[in-house]
This record gives structure tokens, C-alpha cells and sequence, in this order.
């Protein structure tokens, strides 16, 4: 079983940035595509970014520019620098991991981090 603990929410200003972390732990696993999800209040969850083991990045369009996605393959560990906050990003946001052993593959959430930007 795969584990994911995530870490670095918190309370910022608009325009101010936070960073979130997620760790990916689990033995035999070999660790895949990493990403950063949202859902705000009364909102589906979306897709924020996205980074495979290569490296490969996707954004949602509502990030970019302001938002950046990487890992550290070594620690199966991924972040989200998060820059440029507006009080639209403020939602509770979820690592997601995608992992593999004998060949399957696995979807993990994490427990959620909450995010708030007040204006």
C-alpha cells in the first residue's frame, strides 16, 4: 500500500505564495505520475497540475504562469510553488499519486491540504 502525507498549507494574503509538499512512501512500489488537485466549497475537484517521473508538466489554465510543479524522484516527493495567490485558489488540495507494482497500477489521495487566500 502506497502512503501520501502532504504538508504546506496554511492562510496567505492575496498575492503572497505558499509551497505545498507531498510524499509518496510505500515498498515494492515504483512511483509514477505525481499531481496536485483542488475542490473548493460547492465545487467539483480539478485538476491543478500534473508531472510524470520524466519530468513532463501539466497545468490547468487557471495556474499558469503563476503556479509550478516538481519532484524530487529520489524522495518520491512533489511540490507545488504556488505564487501570485488570488482568492480563487482557495480550496482544500489533494496530492495525488499514481503508483505501480507487477505491472498495476494504483491511485492514492492524500488527506488534503487547506489553501485559503484572503483578498
Amino acid at each position: 500500500q502506497v502512503q501520501v502525507v502532504e504538508s504546506g498549507g496554511g492562510l496567505v494574503q492575496a498575492g503572497g505564495s505558499l509551497r505545498l509538499s507531498c510524499a509518496a512512501s510505500g515498498s515494492k512500489f515504483s512511483i509514477g505520475a505525481m499531481g496536485w488537485y483542488r475542490q473548493a466549497p460547492g465545487k467539483q475537484r480539478e485538476l491543478v497540475a500534473a508531472i510524470t517521473r520524466g519530468g513532463n508538466t501539466n497545468y490547468a489554465d487557471s495556474v499558469k504562469g503563476r503556479f509550478s510543479i516538481s519532484r524530487d524522484n529520489a524522495k518520491n516527493t512533489v511540490y507545488l510553488q504556488m505564487n501570485s495567490l488570488k482568492p480563487e485558489d482557495t480550496a482544500v488540495y489533494y496530492c495525488n499519486v499514481v503508483a505501480y507494482l507487477d505491472g498495476l497500477g494504483y491511485e492514492t489521495w492524500g488527506q488534503g491540504t487547506q489553501v485559503t487566500v484572503s483578498s
